[in-house]
């Protein structure tokens, strides 16, 4: 019996300019999720570990974690978009539409924009716009990745073969009068559950804020991970398949280290109020099991939300480098290679712009 690409996976072949791909499999979440999630990566916002601090934001009940939305949402893209990639290369768009809480059953779906074939002929790029719904259809979050997907048939049998390029080009950044309004009241957050005083008014444009809190890479944890997110890739499981890759081991999921920033962010940006955006994002160099990550924050803008004096937005950039601690003063990010060109710093792993909530003063 041949298999199907649902079976195996799409290679770079299978893909055409407007399918809607539907993802299996629905998951509904639950408080043990939440509590893995937490447990994997130590993460302290009261918002999403405190009911009582949820409840006096107006909120109906403590939301879940907004990367652990993302992942599971990821997760079920991998089998279809993912499978056969060589690398998953950007992010750009993205967007927080609606808190998700537990008992919530999520669905998603992608949106083939863009294909365009390397021109070795043995891999293209694909670009997605996934969705993720909720068990009453409605949209909690959409973004926009690409990835570089192999090919079955390594060089295309005529030119025919070859899908015609349309790559679009999407936005850089969300503008701020572009965000989803938050639906929690801000004035009622509570400073002292956080144990910080600053808020949106203390953060200047172009603070840059070291995290401390290095975390070592484990294999059992960076696969615990990968599995809560039904993520199937090879690349994270298959030590015997990955001794005979060009990394010879095994890759760990790019997100897992969204998770270990968005994490360490706590230390210095403790009343961080959820995220708004995913503005783009770069997974600079692999990681693998004993990797040591720290991270720090840069803050590029600042912006009021129409009709709200309770919250506003920064745009931050989250970074992480991995074995070598950031300096007070010198956050190496990139690096001239030669006049005409600029490179990452060799221990920069992720480069991540987002918006994030953050509550105002009451008398600002």
């Amino acid at each position: 019996m041949s298999e199907t690409p649902h079976q195996t996976g799409r290679y770079f072949e299978h893909f055409a300019l407007g399918d809607v791909i539907e993802h299996a499999v629905p998951r509904t979440l639950g408080q043990g999720d939440a509590s893995l999630y937490q447990a994997l990566y130590g993460a302290r916002n009261p918002l999403f570990c405190a009911q009582p601090f949820a409840a006096a934001l107006g909120l109906a009940d403590m939301p879940l974690d907004n990367w652990l939305v993302f992942h599971i949402v990821f997760g079920k893209s991998v089998p279809d978009i993912s499978r056969h990639a060589v690398a998953n290369l950007g992010y750009a768009q993205g967007r927080f539409l609606a808190p998700v809480y537990a008992g919530d059953t999520l669905s998603a779906a992608s949106h083939i924009i863009g294909l365009r074939q390397n021109k070795s002929g043995e891999s293209g790029l694909v670009m997605v716009e996934t969705t993720g719904t909720n068990q009453r259809g409605e949209a909690v979050l959409s973004y926009t990745r690409w990835v570089m997907v192999k090919k079955q048939h390594r060089q295309a049998a005529s030119s025919d073969a070859v899908p015609d390029t349309v790559w679009p080009q999407p936005a850089p950044v969300i503008a701020a009068d572009a965000l989803p309004l938050p639906q929690a009241d801000f004035s009622a957050w509570d400073i002292k559950a956080t144990g910080s005083p600053l808020l949106f008014d203390d953060y200047e444009t172009g603070m840059k804020i070291a995290h401390g809190d290095g975390t070592t890479l484990e294999e059992s944890e960076h696969m615990l991970a990968t599995r809560l997110y039904q993520n199937n890739a090879a690349v994270h499981f298959d030590a015997h398949l990955q001794s005979q890759s060009r990394f010879g081991k095994r890759l760990i999921y790019g997100g897992h280290m969204i998770s270990h920033a968005a994490a360490m962010a706590f230390n210095g940006l403790a009343n961080l109020a959820g995220y708004a955006a995913l503005n783009g994002g770069t997974h600079v160099a692999p990681c693998f099991a004993g990797d040591t990550l720290y991270g720090w924050s840069e803050v590029l803008e600042k912006a009021a939300l129409p009709g709200r004096d309770d919250v506003g937005a920064l745009r931050l950039r989250h970074v992480l480098v991995k074995n070598q601690t950031p300096q007070e003063g010198q956050f190496a990010l990139k690096k001239d290679v030669d006049a005409a060109k600029q490179d990452y710093a060799d221990n920069v792993v992720l480069d991540l712009d987002v918006w994030a909530y953050m509550a105002r003063r009451r008398n600002a």
